[in-house]
């Protein structure tokens, strides 16, 4: 990742926790939410992993179209989860833009994984800043807690509370900001 190295190490930390809670929330008795928290975990560490700065670890070559594979396919799995609930889109955005990335990296020269900006098509990084950004900004506001309602159930799974994925799905597109603004 280019940028600064502490900025870099923040966002490594945010993605990693954030998949690390994903893992968690796989325990969810529902297994719509067990399945979205697992993609959610592989994204929460892919960007980590890809967000390590690029002077404590270079990546070899070879890891860029491995990358690309196993985001790839996890787009196939989002694009076909999206058939039947509409919220797997942005799934897909998310793994197609980790491809996007991962393919970037591995078409730019290795010296330039060690300055500033320069990967990418300007015009595809842009529409992805603006998508994640205005994901941001709702998932931001859906996190406005509610009036309470009255007489709540009893008490839910950690996996099963709403805005605890929200929040989860929150940072991990901060962090695609992030990732995207580095390019």
């Amino acid at each position: 990742m280019h940028g600064p190295v502490s900025i870099a190490w923040l966002l490594v930390a945010l993605c990693a926790l954030t998949g690390a809670y994903c893992l968690l929330r796989m325990r969810s008795g529902v297994e719509e939410q067990r399945r979205a928290a697992g993609g959610e975990a592989l994204m929460g560490f892919g960007m980590a992993a890809m967000a390590v700065p690029a002077a404590v670890f270079t990546p070899p070559r070879w890891a860029w179209p491995v990358y690309a594979a196993v985001f790839g396919t996890a787009a196939l799995r989002a694009l076909w989860a999206a058939r039947g609930a509409p919220h797997h889109l942005h799934h897909l955005v998310g793994s197609a833009a980790m491809v996007y990335m991962a393919v970037a990296m591995a078409a730019s020269p290795p010296a330039a994984h060690h300055g500033h900006g320069g990967t990418g098509v300007p015009l595809l990084t842009g529409a992805l800043l603006l998508y994640f950004t205005g994901y941001v900004l709702l998932s931001g506001a859906r996190l406005v807690p509610a009036p309470a309602s009255a007489g709540g159930g009893g008490p839910a799974h950690r996996g099963d509370r709403p805005e605890l994925a929200r929040a989860c799905r929150l940072s991990m597109g901060i962090g695609m900001v992030a990732m995207l603004l580095a390019m």
